[in-house]
């Protein structure tokens, strides 16, 4: 289903997100948890991207396997780096070739195997270059071309110290042809609620889906804060987490802020939630049960 139909189906929408495997086997044990989160009949899953070869091929074969095998609507990631034009041309050929409708369209970083990347030979160096691209190709079998979605930083982008500056760049990328926001993961709903407002001021009228992450381990914390460069625990989460004797309490910790954060976030009518998973859905099921929502939902309604 195409990214515009299903924002106009749901008032709310909740999302999952998963990264491709390394292996085959690994692979297929994924794409057995995704199936299995059909009775919740999320909005949709998004699949991340590697920039290498395999990887992107995983991420490809994933989501069309989504697609074809599951009553899921898939968004696929793709990255600016790494790709000329000839291969960007290919791979999102190849995406209308498949059925597949929705893109999620990121700058992206390179892959730590080649730490010294020269970006020089990328046929786009900013996603609002590649959310031009995406959305000039025709090929596409709804006449709207591809759903297209831009990430959004409620705590800063990292590479923009200028919060002016980053607004405007997010407003360039939305005004180039992008249908939504998905936004960086965030730990305090003020962080929200502040950049939804900017937004606002800065004359972005798109969906703002807001990115939670149930934080499941200690080390997982700081693996986290690595990833999301700028990612701020709040005092009173830190002190929760303080108090864990292991990581089993620090889990039920994450559940329960998370389930909060997504209360008090549906209660401001937030336009979306997306569950970051990392390959992992017992969280997230968790936080479901936790809120209450099931498919028929009031809270997913038109």
């Amino acid at each position: 289903m195409h990214i515009q139909d299903i924002f106009a189906q749901h008032r709310t929408t909740f999302s999952f997100e998963f990264f491709p495997p390394k292996t085959d086997e690994a692979s297929e044990e994924l794409f057995r948890t995704i199936a299995a989160l059909q009775p919740l009949q999320p909005s949709f899953v998004s699949v991340t991207y590697g920039a290498g070869g395999s990887d992107r091929d995983r991420t490809h074969d994933l989501v069309v396997r989504i697609e074809k095998d599951t009553n899921l609507t898939a968004v696929s990631h793709l990255t600016c780096v790494c790709h000329d034009l000839e291969v960007m041309t290919a791979i999102i050929d190849r995406y209308a070739v498949s059925g597949i409708m929705n893109i999620l369209a990121l700058s992206g970083d390179p892959p730590r195997s080649r730490p010294n990347y020269d970006r020089s030979g990328d046929a786009f160096r900013y996603a609002e270059q590649l959310v031009k691209f995406i959305r000039s190709r025709t090929n596409v079998p709804d006449p709207r071309g591809f759903g297209i979605g831009v990430a959004g930083f409620p705590e800063g982008h990292p590479a923009c110290p200028n919060r002016m500056k980053e607004m405007d760049y997010l407003k360039a990328k939305v005004d180039a042809g992008a249908d939504y926001i998905c936004t960086q993961l965030f730990f305090d709903n003020r962080d929200f609620y502040d950049f939804r407002d900017r937004c606002e001021l800065a004359g972005i009228k798109v969906p703002i889906v807001a990115g939670i992450m149930p934080m499941t381990s200690k080390k997982g914390m700081i693996a986290m804060a690595e990833m999301a460069a700028g990612t701020r625990y709040p005092a009173k989460l830190l002190r929760a987490v303080g108090r864990c004797a292991d990581d089993a309490a620090v889990a039920r910790v994450g559940i329960s802020w998370a389930t909060e954060q997504c209360a008090d976030l549906l209660h401001n009518n937030v336009r979306g939630i997306h569950f970051y998973t990392l390959n992992r859905s017992d969280a997230t099921r968790q936080i479901y049960q936790n809120l209450g929502v099931e498919s028929s939902d009031p809270l997913r309604a038109g």
